[in-house]
This record gives C-alpha cells, sequence and structure tokens, in this order.
C-alpha cells in the first residue's frame, strides 16, 4: 500500500454506506484512502481530535484530508477528485452552493435505511483489505 494520507470515517451499519466504502476501495488506484467506522473507538477518537463531536452523527460520511475534516457533500465530492476513472470529474459540482449539495446530501442521508437498510454490525473487512481499515 502507498501512504495514505486521507481516512474516510463512514457508518459502519449503513448498507449505502458499506456499499460507498466498497466503491471507493475498488476505484481507489493509489490507496489514497484508509477507512474507519464512526461507531468504532478510533473513529470515535478521530472525531474527538478534530473537534466533531458530538456534532457529527453517523448520517455523514467524514474525510480528515491534510490536517481539514470534511463533511457532507463537501466530502464525497473531495473524495471522488481522488478516485480513478471519470468519478474524479464529479468534483466540479463543488461549483453548486454548499447549502444545496448539503440539503441532497441530507435528505439521502435521512432516508438511507428505510432504502438500503442496516447491518446488525459494522463492516469486517477481508483480509485483503484489512490494512486499509483503521
Amino acid at each position: 500500500m502507498s501512504g495514505a494520507s486521507a481516512i474516510i470515517l463512514f457508518d459502519g451499519v449503513c448498507n449505502l454506506c458499506h456499499g460507498f466504502v466498497q466503491f471507493v476501495i475498488g476505484r481507489d488506484k493509489n490507496q489514497y484512502f484508509q477507512f474507519a467506522s464512526l461507531q468504532s473507538e478510533v473513529g470515535q477518537a478521530l472525531l474527538r481530535q478534530h473537534g466533531l463531536q458530538p456534532a457529527i452523527t453517523p448520517e455523514t460520511v467524514v474525510l480528515l484530508e491534510g490536517g481539514q475534516a470534511y463533511a457532507y457533500s463537501s466530502a464525497v465530492l473531495r473524495i471522488m477528485r481522488h478516485l480513478s476513472g471519470a468519478w474524479r470529474w464529479l468534483y466540479i459540482a463543488r461549483v453548486l452552493p454548499r447549502p444545496l449539495r448539503d440539503a441532497a446530501y441530507r435528505f439521502v442521508a435521512r432516508h438511507r435505511y428505510q432504502w438500503f437498510g442496516q447491518q446488525e454490525a459494522c463492516l469486517l473487512p477481508t483480509p485483503a483489505l484489512r490494512q486499509r481499515f483503521l
């Protein structure tokens, strides 16, 4: 694995979030990202370290990159710019007003369990991927 320099914190029991993590892993050719569940001890410690607790709830993806924390649509767009293929072009959506982007993000987040379900426990990575999970 190359030197990962960004961490994605995600809701470990959300099927949509699990799918998003798998999506990122499959397109993160440079292995730039590491992952931690928001519910894990590591995830909680990182939230405290960045002054995000209790403001951040499991309804958002958090990106920790370059000493900064990004949430909601800003996190997703910044993640997309590091992926292989045409996905990186989605970063251009950052020109849309953040309140509009975040409103769309929160709408999906509010309904994610209804639409995609949830797991009983946090994602357990395969042995091959374990080194990328904190």
